[in-house]
């Protein structure tokens, strides 16, 4: 039989207008063969649904549980305290009216409480993103002569910012074997490779600092490749999804509207990267063998996150599934094609 690494599965987080029992019965019926839910879709009127039901959930659709996407919460952890109203839309409205202490903490007991429910899910893995933690002048990647003087030094105070503030979540991910696979994205603790290798560093190695790979960020110098590389041991978790770059347009600007920026996510199919010799790349760097190691499964799953400025996302991401499923859960080779040359 062909050994076949990948297996189709979407992400929940652009969903999340669907409950979860709507959003799994949506994805298996376009052909996914696992999900990776949002925090939000695993939450009850009293916190987090019981591990049971959830998984019985996902029993009743006959998908696998692929993760759990926390990218929300965790931005809300590390923003927080730059009094950002970019959290607001990711908080209850009561905890929006606290103090920044007030709302990192508790964002804080709530990544806690979520990593217990992931536990009690055999869910190791969570993608997810870091926030703003070294501060909005960094996040902007902008190359500033500002960023130390003579009584501040910008980057050092992020480094021992972002040591302190995750402390916490990152010990006790560790003692429940978790590994928080941070997507490397503008705006974010780690903008690229360098930059996610400096949090490693700065955290002594710390082993549950992760990578969720995904190639549609790497839209301003640092190709795929080359970031995916530099981290490909890091590498437990991906997305799969595509951009295109519009020629003569600034890649910074202040455009809210998406159908006017020089950067726009598309569906798989169409977007200016190859996902076949992206997922060839995963192969290479040991992205499926890792997770299927950590999570106990034959295959690893290929999480489809398309979006688009233009087309309906059900649709999209509906289009997404079957292009994972047709294109990229390939066969692996047994062994190099030279081999058998003049047999």
């Amino acid at each position: 039989m062909a050994n076949i690494c990948y297996h189709p599965s979407i992400e929940g987080a652009q969903h999340g207008a669907k409950t979860l029992a709507q959003f799994l019965d949506w994805a298996r019926k376009s052909g996914a063969a696992g999900a990776q839910p949002s925090n939000y879709m695993l939450q009850n009127e009293g916190g987090f649904k019981r591990a049971k039901e959830i998984k019985d959930t996902f029993v009743r659709a006959k998908l696998t549980l692929d993760g759990v996407s926390a990218h929300c919460p965790f931005w809300v952890h590390t923003t927080a305290w730059t009094g950002s109203p970019t959290i607001r839309p990711f908080i209850p409205a009561d905890v929006a009216k606290k103090s920044p202490a007030e709302i990192e903490k508790w964002a804080e007991d709530y990544l806690l409480r979520l990593l217990d429910l992931c536990a009690e899910l055999g869910v190791k893995i969570v993608p997810m993103f870091w926030g703003v933690a070294f501060g909005w002048e960094l996040a902007t990647g902008y190359p500033w002569g500002f960023w130390k003087g003579g009584d501040y030094d910008l980057i050092k105070e992020g480094e021992e910012r972002f040591v302190k503030k995750t402390a916490k979540i990152r010990k006790h991910a560790r003692s429940l074997g978790i590994y928080l696979a941070h997507e490397i994205h503008p705006g974010t603790a780690a903008m690229c490779a360098d930059d996610f290798n400096r949090l490693v560093e700065i955290c002594d190695g710390d082993k549950c600092l992760a990578v969720n790979a995904d190639p549609s960020h790497c839209w301003e110098g640092e190709d795929w490749e080359t970031r995916f590389r530099k981290v490909g041991s890091r590498i437990y978790a991906c997305h799969v999804k595509n951009h295109v770059i519009r020629r003569g347009y600034p890649l910074r600007a202040m455009a809210a509207n998406w159908p006017d920026r020089a950067m726009q996510f598309v569906d798989i199919p169409s977007g200016d990267m190859n996902m076949v010799r992206y997922v060839e790349m995963l192969v290479n760097v040991g992205y499926p063998q890792r997770y299927c190691e950590v999570m106990g499964t034959k295959t690893a799953p290929l999480v489809v996150e398309a979006e688009s400025a233009y087309r309906d996302l059900d649709a999209t991401s509906a289009n997404g599934i079957a292009y994972v499923r047709d294109h990229l859960c390939f066969p692996l080779a047994a062994g190099s094609f030279e081999e058998g040359m003049g047999a």
